[in-house]
């Protein structure tokens, strides 16, 4: 599975995809467009239970379930019409399965702001406005076809008009499709046409240092918080430049550090986590002498299925 790491220049987007990948993989630039060809880390799941099981078996090897995280280029206003780069932008997002949009919730005189002032909901607009047009363009090529198919009395086709009318009025609006309440049936469809705005989505709050542990302070990412819940979008609180920071130091000295700041988990653990939880994933874990490992199956997958993971021959011979 692929994330997203999406925002306006400046925002804080690649600073989080290094503290994401441990690396320094992007170019953290203080000016729009750093990043241009995006860059791709996998990232390994958090999972304390691999931690307990290895001080069991203390196998040769511990093997985590990993999500793919890509560093995408910053977008800009008129990035549906090719505005700065938005023509790649689009492309790069349209191949995740999710999105997370880093917000920028902090006040830096030294890190100039592509819009001249902090206001992450017109951040968020301008992003979503973007990805909704797009999504607009999609379907309105889709309609003619669909309806002269409608209209001959092809079923699926007439099934297919009724979706792209119920969301066509919601992206005109610029709302993202996943405000809206979908059956299972209608989301796997609009799943086929690969909309944006369809995209489970996180807005990972950017905050500085000094606000991380107490978030209800901080008038900005309270309104992320009120702005993500009409929009069917969870949140989650990070400062990626401490983030960062933190690669440098030992895990142990890490935890120590956050919770001198009052912080009880990582940030970038709960970002991960959350996106995890996002895609609808969960793992189920095996251990021996030889290794202790995480596998990813969808949530509510079966017994068997599960078992089809690590074999085919065990989901064959699975004793019901």
């Amino acid at each position: 599975m692929r994330v997203g790491i999406v925002g306006l220049p400046n925002v804080g987007k690649s600073t989080l995809f290094n503290a994401l990948t441990a690396q320094e993989a992007a170019l953290a630039a203080n000016y729009p467009f750093a990043t241009i060809e995006p860059n791709i880390g996998v990232v390994p799941v958090p999972d304390d239970r691999l931690d307990v099981l290895a001080k069991i078996y203390k196998p040769e090897r511990i093997v985590p379930a990993v999500i793919e995280f890509v560093d995408i280029a910053g977008l800009v206003r008129g990035a549906s019409e090719g505005a700065g780069l938005g023509n790649q932008f689009l492309a790069n997002i349209r191949e995740t399965d999710a999105i997370v949009q880093v917000v920028r919730c902090f006040e830096d005189d030294n890190i100039i702001h592509v819009e001249g002032s902090i206001d992450p909901i017109r951040d968020i607009e301008t992003i979503q406005i973007e990805l909704a047009l797009a999504d607009l363009a999609s379907i309105e090529k889709r309609l003619g076809k669909t309806a002269r198919a409608a209209k001959s009395g092809d079923k699926r086709a007439k099934s297919d008009l009724e979706l792209i009318e119920k969301i066509k009025p919601i992206l005109e609006d610029g709302k993202p499709i996943r405000s809206i309440a979908l059956s299972d049936e209608e989301k796997s469809i609009i799943k086929s046409w690969f909309l944006l705005t369809s995209k489970p989505n996180i807005y990972a709050a950017n905050v500085s240092e000094e606000t991380l542990a107490n978030p209800a302070a901080n008038p900005y990412v309270q309104k992320v918080i009120e702005y993500a819940s009409l929009d069917g979008s969870e949140v989650v609180v990070i400062c990626a430049k401490l983030e960062a920071d933190l690669i440098a130091l030992e895990p142990e000295e890490r935890r120590d550090y956050l919770r001198n700041l009052g912080v009880k988990s990582s940030g970038v653990d709960n970002l991960i986590k959350s996106a995890y939880k996002i895609l609808g994933l969960m793992s189920f874990l095996t251990a021996g002498e030889k290794e202790v490992r995480a596998w990813t199956i969808p949530v509510g997958t079966k017994a068997p299925q599960a078992a089809g993971e690590i074999h085919s021959d065990m989901e064959r011979g699975f004793i019901r």
